[in-house]
């Protein structure tokens, strides 16, 4: 296209005058485009595509009638799903297949791009986004005469005609990296998970990035469970400055015993104290640098409390409707533009003083994807619509950027020091002042840092050097020392990042596949209590008091479960390389060669997959099998050998004599308890179900816990306990409570009843359906259920083409003036054949949707 020769000349121009010839450029391409036809198809010249509904939906709006948008809706290809996806004898080529639920996406894309002149390729600019370019591509049959690849980190109009004006083609190398990621993942994963199902429990998975995040929760756990608390004694004192002010300091030295703090206060009764050393630091905070997307994900859990995928998601959304750049970035890189306008905001809003323009260096030497930090496309532009955690988070990413551009702020820290007349030990106390607030005015990064100590600086009165100081209090307080804190989300984020282990696109999906695989939970758990003692001098009298305090409460924080710790040992026995930080860290900067052009990607996979795979084949031969089992002790009672290991559906623990003969007992763990960590008393414990807390009745009620979660029986029939009911403490009123509940709603769904309840018209949740000799009937569209009779019922089902679907129980009816009761549990209203043949179609819409 002739229009866009002068492209180098443009470059001397002014900013201001690249937007305006391309926009001019633009409008003179449209207006020397064909004539609107009727045919939509045969109206757009061009066609974009790109992966987002909501993208295609913001770029349509800076672009004119001839170029028409459409979505993908992401990947349409990806390998096919069983071990035929790659063909290892050919240099590990892969073998693809159109998504089934994206059949119909490709034929509309195909259709479309076959009456377009040109073809614009407008995926993400990272190597996943040129991957799907590459895809399409292929998938659509393109020429490559008449198809174009452009990129932008923001969807602006002066982006995208900026994209439009420097067009390029697919970069191989990018999508060699994606294929290499995706090859070397799947045969990490079809290879592995055969192994972990046959040696440790079925239907588990591995996975390269995934399996060595699990080690790091596991390992974390252990740490924690390890660790030794110790206690020692902080003294801190409070002084009287010239009897009105107040001033707190503390002791540098710790007391490990009581007696040695108790000994310390007594040498201090009748002791006077005066300042013997003022000393003032100027200093200066500076702001950090603006979000990547890793530091996003991290801040946005510590400020607003997302997890990972939902900081993500909610980015994305942002993205695509125009209001910040690119989510997925390891660089802290600005533009120009970004800074120039940064400035104007800052001078506007807070004084030349408080601007102070800089460009952040990436420290990763890896840094790759996009090439500018996550920051707003429009900076005069502090708040957005939306949702409401749309806003939060645009308000967090601007602020951050905007202090980013701001000056450092400037600090006096002022240590005081204070002596005694009877020990030569000094009590410290810090002050700080912010003589210029600079960046803090607009935003203080947040901390993950548990184990920190509480700051004691703070604003201090008027003090000077041999200035006497009235002593109010010393107290010396037991403290106790805090384990490793386990990881938050973010802080795993943070920790992925600096081993080198995936990059910005794998840590969201990464930290959700480890959660959904129930090798990590998230959870809040309470805090335990404990006493601690406080020494307090006060009047040249020392008093002792004993407090409580909780300690150990978790908010938010991962866990490993006994599957992902025993799934840890046996593929870091196993497979050392595979679980190693560093071979993972490894891989990804192998990846980075690739993208780069330095090497191929199937000798990459070659040189990891032969020794690898010599391990699977020895490991399968050779291996044990992987249970975690423990040995807990001998139940005092039946002398039988008590146990704690993973069995068929998780963890359990076990009681046997060891005969073959006898069938051993099985309770499962309670929620909180692990394998490893399990007592004898507790395992016992649970060897006390099922109990029978009573009669309700005239019948036995008993409490046990099946496969689907504990319950109370009566009379053969099942009721399921709350998620709030302790099955080991749950009463018989309460469990008379569940019954009846269950009675009354079991009642309420009857309709209509037959034949001694052989026959029944029943409420349902999809509506009224029969049930007949135990099994269940769609009624037909327009048939009033109150009206039916009998004869009406047995047509239906004479007529009914399914045969029905069995019901996992019946309604039990009383005589009449009694309630029902002992209701089983009924089952779903079965599907017709037109509706079971709707699904995958309502399946692939809904997945389309959600993509």
């Amino acid at each position: 296209m002739k229009i866009w020769t002068n492209v180098g000349f443009l470059k001397l121009l002014t900013t201001c005058q690249i937007i305006e010839n391309l926009e001019d450029q633009i409008s003179n391409h449209l207006i020397c485009a064909p004539q609107q036809q009727d045919n939509t198809e045969k109206m757009a010249e061009n066609l974009v595509i790109v992966e987002s509904p909501a993208k295609a939906k913001t770029i349509e709006k800076f672009l004119g009638k001839d170029y028409m948008v459409k979505s993908s809706y992401g990947h349409v290809r990806d390998l096919v799903k069983n071990d035929k996806g790659i063909n290892i004898e050919k240099n590990f080529e892969p073998v693809y297949e159109v998504s089934v639920d994206k059949a119909k996406v490709v034929d509309e894309l195909k259709k479309l791009s076959k009456s377009a002149k040109t073809v614009w390729l407008a995926t993400d600019e990272d190597r996943e986004g040129e991957a799907i370019s590459w895809h399409l591509f292929e998938s659509l049959n393109l020429d490559k005469k008449h198809t174009k690849r452009i990129v932008f980190h923001e969807i602006t109009k002066p982006a995208i005609l900026e994209a439009i004006a420097n067009p390029r083609f697919i970069d191989m190398n990018l999508v060699d990296a994606q294929q290499a990621r995706r090859i070397l993942d799947r045969l990490v994963g079809f290879e592995l998970s055969p192994i972990l199902w046959k040696k440790v429990k079925p239907s588990l998975s591995a996975g390269r990035v995934q399996s060595v995040t699990v080690r790091l929760i596991v390992e974390r756990e252990r740490e924690i469970e390890s660790f030794k608390v110790v206690s020692a004694f902080k003294v801190t004192a409070e002084f009287l400055v010239d009897g009105k002010s107040t001033l707190k300091a503390e002791l540098s030295q710790r007391f490990p015993e009581e007696k040695e703090a108790m000994a310390f206060l007594q040498k201090l009764i009748g002791a006077e104290f005066k300042i013997e050393n003022l000393e003032k630091k100027p200093g200066k905070k500076s702001p950090s640098a603006p979000f990547t997307t890793s530091t996003l994900q991290q801040e946005a859990s510590r400020k607003l409390g997302f997890s990972v995928a939902q900081t993500m998601m909610i980015a994305q959304k942002l993205y695509e409707s125009g209001k910040i750049t690119y989510m997925r970035t390891d660089s802290v890189n600005l533009s120009g533009l970004a800074i120039n306008a940064a400035k104007e905001v800052i001078t506007k809003e807070y004084g030349k003083e408080y601007s102070n323009p800089r460009q952040y260096k990436t420290k990763s030497a890896n840094a790759q994807e996009a090439h500018e930090a996550i920051r707003p496309t429009y900076f005069d532009q502090s708040s957005v619509d939306g949702e409401r955690n749309e806003q939060r988070l645009y308000d967090l990413i601007w602020k951050r950027t905007v202090a980013s551009q701001m000056s450092d702020a400037e600090l006096e820290r002022t240590i005081v020091t204070i002596n005694n007349n009877k020990t030569k030990d000094l009590f410290t106390a810090t002050g700080e002042v912010i003589r210029f607030d600079g960046f803090l005015r607009v935003y203080m990064e947040s901390s993950d840092d548990e184990t920190k100590e509480e700051n004691t600086a703070g604003l201090l009165p008027p003090l000077k050097k041999g200035q006497a100081l009235d002593v109010n209090n010393i107290t010396a307080t037991q403290r106790f020392s805090s384990p490793p804190a386990r990881y938050t989300e973010a802080s795993l984020v943070k920790k992925l990042e600096e081993l080198g282990i995936g990059r910005p696109s794998t840590y969201a999906p990464t930290i959700s596949t480890v959660q959904k695989r129930g090798y990590v939970i998230k959870e809040d758990r309470e805090g335990k209590q404990r006493t601690f003692t406080i020494l307090t001098l006060s009047s040249n009298q020392i008093k002792e008091a004993t407090k409580e305090e909780t300690y150990a409460s978790e908010k938010s924080k991962l866990f490993p479960t006994d599957i992902g710790t025993v799934v840890t040992d046996f593929l870091k026995e196993n497979f050392e390389v595979i679980m190693d930080y560093s071979f993972t860290a490894t891989v990804e900067k192998e990846f980075d060669e690739i993208a780069e052009g330095n090497i191929k990607w199937a000798k990459m996979i070659k040189d990891f997959y032969d020794p690898f795979h010599k391990t699977v084949t020895e490991t399968e031969k050779n291996s044990e099998r992987a249970t975690g089992e423990r040995i807990l002790g001998v139940d005092p009672v039946s002398q039988k050998q008590v146990s704690a290991r993973i069995g068929k559906f998780g963890p359990l623990v076990q009681m046997s004599n060891g005969s073959e003969e006898e069938k051993p007992q099985y309770a499962k763990l309670r929620a909180g308890q692990r394998l490893e960590t399990i007592t004898l008393e507790e395992a016992l414990d649970l060897f006390k179900m099922p109990r029978t807390i009573g009669q309700f009745d005239e019948e036995d009620v008993v409490v046990a816990i099946g496969r689907f979660g504990p319950y109370a029986r009566h009379k053969g029939a099942f009721y399921s306990l709350a998620k709030t009911d302790d099955p080991y403490t749950v009463e018989l009123d309460r469990a008379i409570e569940i019954i009846r509940n269950k009675w009354q709603s079991d009642k309420e769904r009857i309709i209509k009843t037959f034949q001694n309840n052989e026959v029944q018209v029943l409420k349902g949740r999809w509506g009224p359906y029969l049930v007949v000799s135990n099994k269940n009937y769609r009624l037909p569209k327009g048939v009033e259920p109150e009206s039916l009779t009998l004869e009406e019922c047995l047509d239906i089902v004479k007529k009914d083409t399914t045969g029905g679907r069995p019901a996992k129980g019946k309604i039990k009816t009383l005589p009449a003036g009694k309630e029902t009761k002992g209701a089983a549990k009924t089952a779903r209203p079965v599907k017709t054949a037109a509706a079971k043949k709707a699904s995958p179609k309502k399946k692939a819409v809904k997945t389309a949707k959600k993509k």
